[in-house]
């Protein structure tokens, strides 16, 4: 059996891979969908919310790469210098994108019960804050 750490790293660059291609046809990539996200649930999200809520998945430079091409291509708005909203035409577009996400999440968790969902998840968590713990120490 691999460790867990290979199937980790595996596991991110096959959803990354999976996803960039999926929302390539929408000019987005899985770090802005990210974005969309953040930007999405927070009205008039600060870029330092998204820093803050994307930290894991992305540095600064790359996060702000996705913010400009999503600022470029009509999906956000700057409302306020620093802060970032969806625009109508963004909100349209996102909910067209939510589908397909959806379709490949059900895809990608084939043969998973939510219980093992949900186990998987808290494990992971629980391991990433044990790693972090020993790092702090």
């Amino acid at each position: 059996m691999k460790p867990i750490g290979y199937w980790l790293n595996r596991t991110d660059k096959a959803l990354t891979a999976a996803m960039n291609g999926l929302l390539a046809d929408f000019g987005l990539t899985r770090l802005a969908w990210q974005v969309l996200n953040v930007v999405d649930g927070t009205p008039e999200a600060a870029d330092s919310d998204v820093r803050t809520v994307l930290a894991a998945n992305a540095d600064a430079p790359a996060l702000a790469a996705a913010v400009a091409a999503l600022l470029a291509d009509g999906w956000v708005a700057r409302p306020a210098p620093g802060r970032l909203a969806l625009t109508a035409e963004g909100r349209g577009r996102l909910t067209a994108v939510a589908g397909r996400v959806d379709a490949f999440r059900a895809l990608s968790a084939a043969g998973i019960t939510p219980d093992e969902y949900r186990t998987a998840v808290a494990v992971l968590e629980r391991m990433t804050r044990n790693a972090e713990a020993a790092r702090a120490a």
